[in-house]
C-alpha cells in the first residue's frame, strides 16, 4: 500500500508538470485554452472547477509530443513495445509485429546518437535487437510466466517496474533515460516512466514510428482513431489516480 501511496503521488507530481509542460510549450493559443476553460465552465456551471480541468483536457486531448532532451545527455535507454502479431504456426508465443521492427530501428538510432551503454525492451523489441552489434548491453523485458504457465503481458507501468527492478530497483542508477515508444504512446511511457522516479524524456530530433498494424493482436493498437481514444483514456485514469491518492480520506 505504501508502494503504491507514493507511485501515485509521484503520478501526480507527473501530472502537474506535465499540464504545467503544456502552457509553456504547447503551440495551443492562450485564446483557444481561455474559450475552452469558458465552454467547460458554462457546461459544468462551475468556472472554478472549469479553471482545474481544462488544463487537464488540453494535456491530454492536445499535446502528443513527448518532451525531449539532446542525445548525448541519456545514459540508458528503455523502449516500450506497440502492439504484436499473433503467434506464428507452430509458436506458443505472438510474433513482434512490424510495429515493433520500427522501434528497434529508433533504439538502434538511438543508441547511435547517444552511445547510452545499456537498453532495457520490452521482449518485441529486444527481439530484432539479438544479432545487432555494437550497441551496448541489451535487457529483454519478458512477459511475468506463472508456475500454471500463465502468461501476463506487461503494462506500460510494469515495463518501467521491470525495467527499475533489473536495475537494482532504484531508478536513478538509470542515470537519464531516453524513452523509445510509438509516437501516439511516447508521451504517456515519458509520464509513466517519470511517476517511477526516471529521469526520462524523449531524444531531440528522433523520428518515431507513427504507423498501424491492422494486424494487430492487440485491438487497441490496429487503428490511430481508437488507439488515441485508449490512450487519452489511460491518460486520464491516471490523472484521476493520483489525485484520488492526494485527497485525505473522506474529501
Amino acid at each position: 500500500m505504501v508502494e503504491r501511496r507514493r507511485f501515485l503521488q509521484s503520478a501526480l507530481a507527473a501530472a502537474v508538470l506535465s499540464s504545467a509542460r503544456t502552457a509553456m510549450s504547447s503551440p495551443i493559443s492562450e485564446h483557444f485554452s481561455s474559450q475552452l476553460q469558458d465552454a467547460l465552465g458554462k457546461a459544468l456551471a462551475d468556472p472554478h472547477l472549469a479553471a482545474r480541468l481544462a488544463p487537464v483536457l488540453l494535456d491530454v486531448g492536445f499535446t502528443w509530443d513527448a518532451p525531449s532532451q539532446p542525445a548525448k545527455s541519456f545514459r540508458t535507454i528503455i523502449a516500450y513495445s506497440f502492439g504484436n502479431r499473433p503467434a506464428l504456426p507452430g509458436a506458443s508465443s505472438p510474433a513482434p509485429g512490424p510495429i515493433n521492427r520500427e522501434l528497434a530501428d529508433a533504439v538502434i538510432a538511438a543508441q547511435s546518437r547517444s552511445h547510452a551503454a545499456v537498453i532495457y525492451a520490452q521482449w518485441e523489441i529486444a527481439s530484432f535487437l539479438k544479432s545487432e552489434q555494437n550497441i551496448g548491453e541489451v535487457v529483454a523485458i519478458d512477459p511475468v510466466v506463472a508456475p500454471d504457465h500463465t502468461v501476463t503481458y506487461l503494462s506500460t507501468d510494469g515495463v518501467a517496474q521491470a525495467a527499475i527492478a533489473h536495475a537494482g530497483g532504484d531508478a536513478a542508477k538509470l542515470g537519464r533515460v531516453c524513452v523509445i515508444g510509438h509516437h501516439d504512446h511516447a508521451k504517456r511511457c515519458v509520464e509513466v516512466s517519470r511517476a517511477r522516479g526516471m529521469d526520462a524524456w524523449a531524444m531531440d530530433g528522433l523520428p518515431l514510428p507513427s504507423d498501424y498494424d491492422a494486424e494487430s493482436d492487440q485491438p487497441w493498437t490496429r487503428n490511430r482513431e481508437i488507439y488515441l481514444i485508449h490512450d487519452m483514456a489511460a491518460q486520464l485514469m491516471q490523472i484521476r489516480a493520483a489525485r484520488l491518492a492526494s485527497r485525505p480520506s473522506g474529501t
